[in-house]
C-alpha cells in the first residue's frame, strides 16, 4: 500500500483539517496537503492547475456545510473541468441527514459518504481502494 501524492482538505472547521491532517501524517496517507476553506477557494486554486495539466490533488475530502460555496456547489462546477486525471472525492461531513447521503449516489465522482470525524482505519481503507498510483 503507497501513500498518495496530493490530498486535499476543503473544510471551513479548522479544528476538524487540524485533525484530518494529523491522522493522516500518523496513517502515512500521502506526501503533501492542499487545504482550503470553502468550495470557491478551492475552485479558484484547482481550475487553473487543472487545465494545465499540472499536478492536482489524488484525493479530495470534501465537507457539505460551508460558507460562500458549498460541497454541493463545489461538486456541480468542479466535475465540468476537463481532465486526464482522476481525482477521488470522499465527502466528509457530520451530517446524519439521509437526504445527504442519498445526495451522494447522484454525483459519480464522489466515492463514497465520510461521517466526521476522520480516523486512521478509514484513511487506510482509503489507500487501499485507491487506483494504482
Amino acid at each position: 500500500m503507497s501513500k498518495i501524492d496530493i490530498a486535499c482538505i476543503i473544510d471551513d472547521d479548522p479544528i476538524f483539517v487540524f485533525g484530518a491532517k494529523r491522522m493522516m501524517q500518523l496513517a502515512d496517507f500521502c506526501k503533501s496537503f492542499m487545504l482550503f476553506k470553502d468550495g470557491e477557494e478551492a475552485l479558484n486554486a484547482l481550475t487553473p492547475l487543472m487545465m494545465s495539466g499540472e499536478k492536482i490533488p489524488d484525493v479530495i475530502l470534501l465537507d457539505i456545510n460551508m460558507p460562500i460555496m458549498d460541497g454541493w456547489q463545489f461538486l456541480d462546477e468542479f466535475t465540468k473541468i476537463k481532465t486526464s486525471r482522476q481525482v477521488t472525492i470522499f465527502i466528509v461531513s457530520s451530517s446524519i441527514d439521509p437526504a445527504d447521503q442519498h445526495k451522494v449516489q447522484e454525483y459519480e465522482h464522489v466515492s463514497n459518504f465520510i461521517i466526521k470525524p476522520i480516523s486512521i482505519p478509514v484513511l487506510k481503507e482509503i489507500l487501499e481502494d485507491m487506483p494504482k498510483l
